[in-house]
């Protein structure tokens, strides 16, 4: 109220200002007023809060009490009515023996070996057993044709139960033998009552113990009429209704005296005095039967219970209702502890009672605090699904299209030409490794996949992935950038194509969920890349990095020093980490250290939709995916990362993430590897599809690109080709350099002028095209013109439309890989590029140097293959003679022949691979026969075996062991398989075309 008075002037009057105190006053009271009315307010409520939790506390000590009294209820009860049950059974089975000894003595025996004395007599001795029953009697089935000659062997005539003679009908139940003790039934049609009637007929249809309605006894006591039918035969259980009706011979009964039974059984049992039991006949709902126990209602007040009695009737309900005597006390404690801590409260709150107003606006500001909290937990909060499904199909024949890719990339191409031939060959080699992909899964499963061990060059499979991916990465606009470390051994021993497997299937997975940004591959050693990591040390496990929730982990939009600018899920992966491991690299990698291991760590970083937080612990699992929008939205099976675990876990490696919904993903694995021998290496290096030119060496270059993670995966790929570099921040540093403003950068660069100048297009400014170009010109004027600098723009999109758009002398189309980085350059510098490709191959290591002038002999019945195997082959320099059918070959290779190896198809027409093999064998058999009767020299007979055995490869696409086994056991030496690889063609036949063989 105060805040809203008006304030005083500033120049009072004498009259205002001798008025003031008393407004002070004024004011002073009514604060005072103000502070005693809330205090009083906050006292009432106070109290009214204590007697509040008073009453609720004294409600949860009674409540539970209640709850002990009524668990306690339950227990008894149930006891109670189990053992009634049980008691009630073993009367019945008495019953039941009784009926079985009157159809034993009274029918199977002839004469009858049982009359009434007898039966009386029994009974009577016996009723020990039946303490329960008031007596039993049974009633003979008597149909009213037998009706005359019944009485008159009985001397009596049938009766109802008024004891009038029993009018006709169908059939009787006269009772024949009774227990003495209601012997005054003998004579009594059992079936003149319409309930006895309807339980004499249930009992033998049904064959088991039938109970009637309650009613009083001769003792008084409430009780039932138990019925059980008597056969003349023994009856399988599952028999016919009709079948016991033909079958019955009378109905043996007895009276229950129920009160008695409960009676007893409660005396029996303690607590009886605190519960009151009855017992009712519920087969009507509506109108229950009192058996035991006082008229007490069904919907008595609780505490009660109710449980339902089985006596072996399922025509008759009966329930059991238990309840206490009297009503269960309310503990002391209910009291004294809810009254103890109320005056305790009471006595807090005295003692804070001056500190209140000061609460009061603590309270105030908390509310506001926890108010403001929420809201902001709220802004952050976002979720988002991706739903549509994309399907894909792998096509064939791909022998034909790589084969002709291959020639094609032996012509005359453009660089742009030159990197879409490339990238649909490496497309065509993925699709035939995706074939198998649901077979790895199972050969997985069965364990029953193994890891090969040959030398393969890890860089070469990383350009590899990148050339795959190249061209979605473009339509994207997203980086894609691989970066190996210098540690890493050039050659490994390992599994080429698993390892292929694993970062396509991760990276493949990047490109498919991102949308801008960046992917990034990284390579380093383990121990190495520890050493980064090991002074922040953070918790990672599979997920999200230490965020907990989903509103923790979405990104934000600062811009991060990272590959592309956007943030990355992981934060070990940062510039400062990174460069940390560029300050300890080196290129000195010992071939003679104690172990042979090679650890890698490789981690596969997107800026992608990342993974739902629900969705994380089932990610490795197989044909799973985050959802089901997941699968309509971007495609696949789900069945990629799981093999990639497996395939981890062969190389003895771990594979986990981090993943931030809307940041991105990273996933990280290690494979151990082994180190390759110096002389594997350098067979290995021959062996490389695309190796890369030397030519390059000596030169220097000049990067300007603002981004350091950028820049240093930009000069990974020139350092490859042998190329120095050096990089700046922006276009006018670069041009100080150029000019020699900066002495420092020439100097480490060895005061050489620059021969490349490479420029990221986001570095290259609005207004840059013209102060650069001036700068050049005046260079010209000069006379510097021999030392201008190729000027290269590297762009993700197309290079002929960016070339127009920038002033530029070349475009390099991104992602980059050192074969088009050095296609490229070699345009630039001037160098044909097919010469270069030519004077690489002609190492005496190399393919071409093993397949020249050698004679090998073609057999295909498929005109295509054998065009793409003879232009293979000539490509190397190979002679090469084509055959159509396994015939045409023998005739070819009658001895003497002057071919140096044979490649043989192995399915073809009138005569196969395996037996043109065999067929080729025995000539060679046979030729060596003579020889040795010819010559008598050893050495010569030895000579001409060497000459006469031709090496035989099959050809085939199925290259698993069975056919290996198969093929080296009709004789062929080995097999490649198509479409065919350099690599591969020089490791199976540089055993038999090579050096020592040629010697």
């Amino acid at each position: 109220m105060g805040a809203e008075e008006p304030a005083a002037p500033p120049a009072p009057t004498a009259a205002a200002a001798t008025t003031s105190p008393a407004a002070a006053e004024d004011e002073a009271g009514n604060a005072g007023k103000r502070t005693g009315w809330r205090v009083k307010a906050a006292v009432a409520l106070y109290v009214l809060a204590l007697s509040a939790f008073w009453l609720g506390l004294h409600w949860d000590f009674r409540h539970k009490a209640l709850s002990k009294a009524e668990e306690g209820l339950v227990c008894m009860c149930e006891e109670r009515a189990r053992m009634l049950q049980d008691q009630f059974a073993v009367s019945v089975n008495h019953v039941h023996a009784l009926a079985i000894l009157v159809a034993t003595f009274n029918y199977e025996k002839q004469p009858p070996a049982l009359d009434q004395d007898t039966f009386a007599d029994y009974t009577a001795r016996t009723s020990f057993e039946r303490p329960l029953l008031s007596g039993v009697a049974y009633a003979q089935r008597v149909k009213h044709a037998d009706r005359d000659a019944f009485e008159r062997q009985q001397g009596w005539i049938i009766k109802t139960m008024k004891h009038e003679p029993s009018p006709e009908q169908d059939e009787y139940a006269p009772v024949i033998y009774s227990q003495e003790t209601i012997s005054y039934i003998e004579g009594l049609d059992m079936m003149s009552g319409e309930e006895d009637r309807e339980n004499i007929l249930r009992s033998r249809e049904t064959g088991k113990a039938v109970l009637t309605r309650p009613f009083r006894l001769m003792s008084n006591h409430l009780g039932v009429v138990l019925t059980f039918p008597v056969y003349l035969v023994d009856l399988p259980p599952d028999a016919k209704e009709e079948d016991r009706v033909a079958a019955t011979a009378g109905y043996l009964g007895g009276a229950f005296d129920v009160e008695s039974l409960v009676e007893n059984l409660l005396r029996q049992l303690a607590g009886n005095q605190e519960l009151v039991v009855n017992v009712y006949d519920v087969t009507n709902h509506s109108d229950p039967l009192v058996m035991y126990g006082s008229e007490v209602p069904l919907g008595a007040p609780s505490p009660s219970h109710i449980c339902v009695l089985d006596f072996g009737d399922p025509f008759r309900k009966h329930h059991m209702i238990c309840r206490y005597r009297n009503k269960p006390y309310v503990p002391w404690n209910a009291i004294t502890t809810p009254s103890g801590l109320f005056v305790i409260f009471m006595l807090i709150g005295y003692i804070i009672y001056a500190a209140w107003a000061r609460y009061d606006s603590v309270k105030e500001d908390f509310r506001k605090m926890e108010a403001l909290k929420k809201r902001a937990e709220a802004a952050d909060v976002a979720k988002s699904q991706f739903l549509a499904t994309v399907s894909h199909e792998i096509r064939t024949p791909m022998n034909g299209v790589l084969g002709m890719l291959d020639m094609l990339l032996d012509t005359e191409l453009k660089t742009t030409q030159r990197d879409f031939a490339q990238t649909a060959q490496v497309c065509g080699k993925a699709l035939i490794s995706l074939i198998n992909e649901v077979l790895d899964r199972a050969k997985i499963e069965a364990n029953k996949l193994e890891l090969e061990s040959v030398p393969f060059h890890l860089r070469s499979i990383l350009d590899d992935v990148v050339s795959l991916f190249s061209s979605k990465s473009r339509e994207k606009k997203i980086e894609l950038a691989v970066y190996v470390s210098e540690r890493v051994p050039e050659i490994l021993l390992g599994d080429p194509g698993r390892f292929r497997q694993i970062i396509t299937n991760l990276v493949g997975n990047s490109i498919k969920f991102t949308e801008r940004g960046h992917i990034f591959v990284q390579v380093h050693l383990a121990d190495h890349s520890n050493l980064a990591t090991e002074a922040k040390v953070e918790p990672v496990v599979n997920g999200t990095n230490g965020h907990n929730d989903e509103t923790t982990a979405i990104s934000s939009s600062v811009s991060h020093n990272t590959l592309s600018g956007f943030e990355a899920a992981d934060s070990r992966n940062s510039w400062e980490n990174f460069k940390f491991l560029l300050s300890h690299e080196t290129n000195q990698m010992p071939y003679g250290t104690d172990s042979d291991n090679v650890t890698l760590v490789v981690s596969v970083e997107d800026t992608g939709i990342g993974i739902p937080l629900h969705a994380q612990c089932r990610v490795f699992a197989p044909f799973m995916q985050a959802d089901s929008s997941t699968s309509r939205n971007y495609g696949g099976t789900g069945i990629g990362l799981s093999i990639s675990q497996c395939l981890v876990e062969l190389m003895r490696g771990q594979i986990n993430f981090v993943s931030r919904p809307q940041v991105g993903s990273t996933f990280t694995f290690t494979a151990v590897l082994k180190r390759c021998e110096k002389n594997a290496v350098s067979v290995s290096k021959s062996a490389l599809l695309h190796p890369l030119p030397s030519s390059f060496k000596g030169l220097s270059s000049l990067l300007v690109d603002k981004r350091p993670v950028r820049a240093t995966v930009t000069k990974y790929h020139l350092q490859r080709l042998g190329i120095a570099c050096k990089s700046v921040a922006t276009v006018e540093l670069a041009l100080g350099v150029l000019s020699g403003r900066y002495g420092t950068l020439l100097n480490s660069m060895h005061r050489k002028q620059p021969s490349l100048l490479l420029i990221e297009s986001d570095s290259w400014g609005l207004k840059m095209d013209i102060p650069l170009h001036t700068r050049f010109l005046e260079m010209k004027q000069n006379g510097c013109e021999s030392v201008f600098p190729q000027v290269i723009l590297l762009a993700s999109e197309e290079s002929d439309k960016m070339k127009a758009k920038y002033a530029v002398d070349y475009v390099i189309t991104k992602p980059l890989k050192a074969s088009s980085l050095a296609a490229c350059i070699f345009q630039a510098l001037g160098i044909n590029i097919t010469q270069a490709n030519k004077e690489k191959h002609h190492g005496s290591d190399s393919l071409y140097g093993l397949l020249l002038e050698k004679n090998i002999l073609v057999v295909d019945d498929n005109k295509v293959n054998l065009r793409v195997a003879a232009g293979t082959l000539k490509k190397y320099g190979a002679k090469v003679k084509c055959v159509e059918s396994g015939k045409d070959a023998l005739e070819l290779l009658q001895v003497p022949h002057e071919f140096d190896l044979c490649l043989m198809d192995i399915q073809m027409p009138e005569m196969d691979g395996f037996e043109a093999t065999r067929h080729i064998r025995a000539i060679e058999a046979k030729a060596h026969e003579q020889a040795d009767d010819a010559d008598s020299s050893e050495a010569d007979s030895m000579a001409r075996k060497a000459k006469w055995h031709l090496p035989v490869l099959a050809m085939t696409a199925d290259v698993i062991q069975a056919t290996h086994e198969e093929c080296t056991k009709h004789g062929m030496d080995g097999y490649v398989s198509k479409p065919f690889e350099e690599k591969q063609l020089f490791q199976a036949m540089k055993k038999f075309l090579g050096p020592s063989t040629s010697s």
